[in-house]
Order: structure tokens, then C-alpha cells, then sequence
């Protein structure tokens, strides 16, 4: 069986398995990615992941400011792919770009569509507290990730599980399920079926106050969030107008001494308890303003942290 010719459309980490196990699988005939964009403490200018990635493999690499700007759809059409696949690209594509290929423009989306479509679906199933998602390919269309489903695979979510922890399961998934669903549509046996709106979510773009913690929200939440964007852009709360972030928690299951919302109630063996909603949380892990990550025991061993004093 003669391989597909494919344009992969990919930006961050999450989509280089992708890419990769595509070499095995098909002739990439192109690879478009983010423009280069400031990043870190230094804002130096650096590649994508997926761009360092098909440089290493001599791929053709293209970094449209707009992939649907009639110059790019030319260059698109020019390269007449038999089908365009497309992995946490970040951009939106017309319905210039979806006519191009042959076979269409197939996604591969981080979660058990129709359920939580958006940017953001690894962080806001953990947020939510969902013990079970997945990765769903899907046929795109105009809207945003509301395409015919074709495969999906489902993953648990243990109660500990972070959305690091998740996303480097989902990308190893996805890339599998995505040489599966172009050997099922290569061979015709690919079944599509139509999303149920009435069962979808959104899972929008993070944003700074997403992070900040409601100590009035429960304990479970509160754990739920913290685990939910670790490792970024990761939880916090204020102790005298400094920002802390809290990166790991634990349940309190003893009884809890009687104090506030975001009081913090006692030290305990691995940290210190703080009050929530309904009992307290227990923090074993954080980040002072200017600090590392460290262990909460050796911050309070280094610092000190006063009992009775709110994070807010």
C-alpha cells in the first residue's frame, strides 16, 4: 500500500510522538508550526518543539503568521497533500485550508470528545476531577473540535495524577492511535461518528487567575487544581501580599482543628495544614516569591511559617 502523502500541522511537545511515528507511517511532505516566540525569564526568541524536531530530521519546516492567509493556502495547495493532520497546531483553519487535501484534515484531540473540546483539555479534566479521559481523532470541520469522531482510547486518572503526569501518557496514546486511524482510513474501515453536542464541555485557554486558590472551595477542589496545572502555570495563593505557589497536596483525613478558610491550622509531619471550605488541606509542596520549588518541611525548616496566618 502506497504511503499518504501528509502536511502535519503541530506546535509544542504534545504533538511531536505525532509527528514522529508519521515518518514510519507516511511521506511528510511538509511540517507548519508556530512562528519562533520569546520564551522564559530571558524572553529568548526559540523554536517550537515540533520545529526542533523536523529540523533534526531534514523535514521542510513552514511558520505561517496565518495559516489561512491566501499566500499560505497557495503554498498549500501547491504541496497537494492527500491529507493534513493536525496536533495542538494553535491556529484555527479555514475552510480553505480543510478543502485542500483529498482525504481531509484529520485531528488528534486530548480528550474523550465530545467532552471538553478547547484548548486546554488535559489541565481542566483534572480540574474537574474526572477520573477517566483520553485522546479522540476525528475528521475536522469548521468548528472547534466538533468533527466526526473516529477512534478514541481511554485512560484513568488516578486521584494523584498530574496534568504533567497525564499529558506525557496522552502524547505516547496519541501518537499510536493516530498510525492506527490512517492505517483504518487507508484501508476503509474508518467509521465516523457525528458528536452529540447536548454532551460537550469547553476547555478554555488558562489564564493568571485560573491558578488562584479559593480557600473557601473544598478540600478536593482545591487538590484538584493544584494537581490540575502542575507543572504550569501552577496554583497560588498570597501570605502578606507575597505569592506563593503551591505545587503538591494531600488530603486531611485526621480531624482538623477548628480555624478560617486559608488559615494555616497546624505543621504537620511532611508540611502544614491550611483551612479549607469544609476541613483543611494538607501542602507538601511549594514555591516562595524568588524561591525554587522546594518540600513544604523544608521551607518551614528554612523560613519558619507562622500558625494562624491566612493565605488569601
Amino acid at each position: 500500500m502506497d504511503k499518504l502523502k501528509i502536511v502535519f500541522m503541530g506546535t509544542p511537545d504534545f504533538a511531536v510522538p505525532c509527528l514522529s511515528k508519521l515518518l514510519d507511517v507516511s511521506e511528510v511532505a511538509a511540517v507548519v508550526t508556530q512562528p519562533d516566540r520569546p520564551r522564559g525569564r530571558g524572553q529568548k526568541t526559540v523554536p517550537s518543539p515540533v520545529k526542533v524536531f523536523a529540523a533534526a530530521h531534514n523535514l521542510r519546516v513552514f511558520q505561517p503568521l496565518k495559516v489561512k492567509s491566501p499566500e499560505f493556502v497557495k503554498v498549500l495547495q501547491d504541496l497537494a497533500p492527500d491529507l493534513i493532520v493536525v496536533v495542538a497546531f494553535g491556529q484555527i483553519l479555514s475552510q480553505a485550508v480543510l478543502d485542500i487535501p483529498r482525504m481531509g484534515c484529520i485531528n488528534v484531540h486530548a480528550s474523550l470528545l465530545p467532552r471538553y473540546r478547547g484548548a486546554a483539555p488535559i489541565h481542566w479534566s483534572i480540574i474537574h476531577g474526572e477520573t477517566q479521559t483520553g485522546v479522540t481523532t476525528m475528521f475536522m470541520d469548521a468548528g472547534l473540535d466538533t468533527g466526526d469522531m473516529l477512534l478514541k482510547r481511554a485512560i484513568d486518572i488516578t486521584p494523584e495524577m498530574t496534568t504533567e503526569e497525564l499529558h506525557d501518557s496522552l502524547r505516547e496514546i496519541g501518537a499510536e492511535l493516530l498510525a492506527k486511524t490512517i492505517q483504518e482510513l487507508q484501508q476503509g474501515r474508518l467509521v465516523r461518528t457525528p458528536q452529540d453536542d447536548t454532551l460537550s464541555n469547553y476547555a478554555p485557554l488558562l489564564t493568571k487567575d485560573t491558578g488562584r486558590i479559593r480557600w473557601t472551595a473544598s478540600s478536593k477542589e482545591i487538590h484538584d487544581l493544584v494537581r490540575g496545572l502542575n507543572s504550569w502555570p501552577g496554583a497560588y495563593a498570597y501570605l502578606h501580599g507575597e505569592k506563593f505557589k503551591i505545587w503538591k497536596t494531600r488530603g486531611w483525613s485526621a480531624v482538623c482543628p477548628e480555624g478560617q478558610a486559608g488559615e494555616i491550622l497546624q505543621m504537620t509531619k511532611d508540611g502544614f495544614l491550611v483551612g479549607t471550605g469544609d476541613g483543611g488541606i494538607e501542602i507538601l509542596e511549594l514555591q516562595a516569591p524568588s524561591k525554587k520549588k522546594m518540600s513544604a518541611r523544608d521551607y518551614i525548616c528554612g523560613h519558619g511559617l507562622p500558625v494562624h496566618e491566612r493565605f488569601e
